[in-house]
């Protein structure tokens, strides 16, 4: 049989529609690669075998991804009769299991994709890296010394090792865009309100926080969305649909668009790694070749402080609230004891905010967006080029170390999350490669609703320069 862990998942559901492989072989062959790599890796926390094999001898529905392994993070969405603990240790310690399964895995399973396995989180999703204290790192595939990223890094790491050909994973930050740069992954972090949150939630850190998954292949990542998008009941708000499915996009062209490009990190806030400029203008240069208008302009409002003020404000009192719903599962006040110090000290400093000024905080978050978004309206703009990252994957420990602080944090989200704030979509592309070797992705941001376009172009930077057959040290 064909080395699966080489094909992506549109490729395994065709062997499985073939009958090449059934799918008891294609999910006993990932679980078999799970076993075999996450020593080395730890992508994979809570080990999910007996039911996914328990699926498959039920007999799977009928879908596009019949038979496909995948793996779902330990955060953005429960699983009823699975572990949750989001990288907490009084949620671990409690032993807490899910009640309820979100809409994104529900859909997930009708497509026909086996969950396998729960991955690796920071605590809460708070950090730019996989390395909470309860579970510990995850280790990046490219080099095991160095961070896979976060908040979806586990579920990075288990792609990208060839564990599985795809992964759930949130962005509330940057959380999709980040370790998909960190591991050599493409990351589409959808519209706001393209992915339901339910039925459990409504929205997610005040709308900053959306769905989707990591993946090798841009088909994958469009047919994924294809399956996961769309209103469901009584969800507040809802991205309208697109015209035709994303899937057909890739292959489309784009036609000749205007793109502007900025390589300095909005604020000033940090200093861009010359190996990540370069990134980002070798990109520009290839989007010339392929005919495309390039310009050094970017949304002046990148370098408006109410960005961090509101993002702050809103990550804040989002926190307060989880710990809240920690502190009813447990049944008692939650203490400095039941989490990292970080957390904890986030979590004092959320309770100095009032409801007038988290209100506040949204309203200007809110005048903030239109001022960015105008770019692409006003001025008349496609996309936005920019690094995903101010630096290279950082070595494990240089982000949590006590006397890192919150601030060493900014270089791998001070690029990201901006778009989280506009709702807008933002991928990260697996264009470059550092010289030591470790993987470093492009950011590329459209107007809001415009997956469709993000596709278009991923898919000829993709056939332009070819990632999949680059292979981590280690892989299946």
């Amino acid at each position: 049989m064909t080395d699966l862990s080489l094909l992506d998942a549109t490729a395994q559901a065709a062997l499985v529609q073939s009958g090449e492989a059934s799918a008891a072989e294609v999910v006993d062959a990932a679980i078999g690669r799970i076993e075999q790599l996450n020593d080395d890796v730890n992508a994979v926390i809570h080990p999910l075998f007996d039911r996914a094999r328990a699926a498959v001898a039920s007999g799977l529905p009928s879908g596009p991804f019949t038979g496909v392994p995948i793996v779902v993070k330990d955060l953005d969405g429960t699983l009823a009769g699975a572990p949750y603990h989001a990288g907490n240790l009084a949620l671990k310690n409690a032993n807490y299991v899910a009640t309820t399964t979100s809409y994104i895995f529900e859909k997930l399973e009708r497509a026909g994709f086996v969950i396998v396995a729960k991955t690796n989180t920071p605590e809460f999703g708070l950090m730019p890296t996989a390395e909470p204290q309860v579970y510990g790192p995850t280790h990046n595939p490219w080099n095991l010394a160095h961070s896979s990223g976060g908040s979806s890094g586990g579920s990075a790491a288990a792609v990208a090792s060839g564990m599985v050909p795809v992964g759930h994973a949130g962005d509330g930050g940057g959380s999709i865009r980040i370790p998909a740069s960190m591991c050599g992954l493409f990351g589409l972090k959808p519209t706001r309100g393209r992915v339901s949150l339910g039925p459990a939630e409504h929205e997610s850190w005040a709308g900053l926080v959306m769905r989707h998954v990591v993946s090798r292949s841009v088909r994958d990542s469009a047919a994924v969305l294809d399956v996961l998008q769309g209103y469901m009941t009584g969800d507040w708000y809802t991205a309208p649909l697109p015209a035709r499915r994303y899937a057909d996009e890739v292959g489309t062209a784009p036609g000749k668009l205007r793109i502007g490009v900025r390589t300095t990190a909005p604020l000033g806030i940090a200093t861009v790694d010359p190996e990540c400029v370069r990134a980002v203008e070798d990109t520009a240069r290839l989007l010339e070749s392929l005919g495309h208008s390039v310009t050094d302009t970017a949304p002046a409002a990148l370098d408006d402080a109410a960005l961090l003020e509101t993002f702050t404000t809103v990550m804040l009192s989002s926190l307060r609230t989880d710990l809240a719903e920690v502190a009813e599962i447990i049944g008692r006040p939650v203490t400095a004891a039941d989490m990292e110090p970080g957390t904890w000290a986030n979590f004092e400093a959320g309770a100095a905010i009032d409801a007038g000024s988290y209100v506040a905080a949204l309203k200007k978050m809110q005048a903030w967006s239109r001022r960015v978004i105008a770019w692409w309206f006003d001025d008349g703009f496609d996309l936005l080029l920019t690094p995903t990252l101010c630096e290279p994957p950082p070595v494990l420990g240089d982000l949590t170390a006590p006397e890192a602080g919150a601030g060493r944090s900014l270089p791998f989200v001070i690029f990201t999350a901006p778009f989280n704030v506009t709702g807008q979509p933002a991928m990260s592309v697996p264009l470059a490669t550092s010289s030591t070797g470790l993987p470093v992705g492009v950011q590329v941001v459209a107007a809001p609703y415009r997956e469709d376009l993000l596709f278009r172009v991923a898919a000829q930077l993709e056939q332009a320069t070819p990632w999949a057959g680059r292979r981590p040290t280690v892989h299946a």
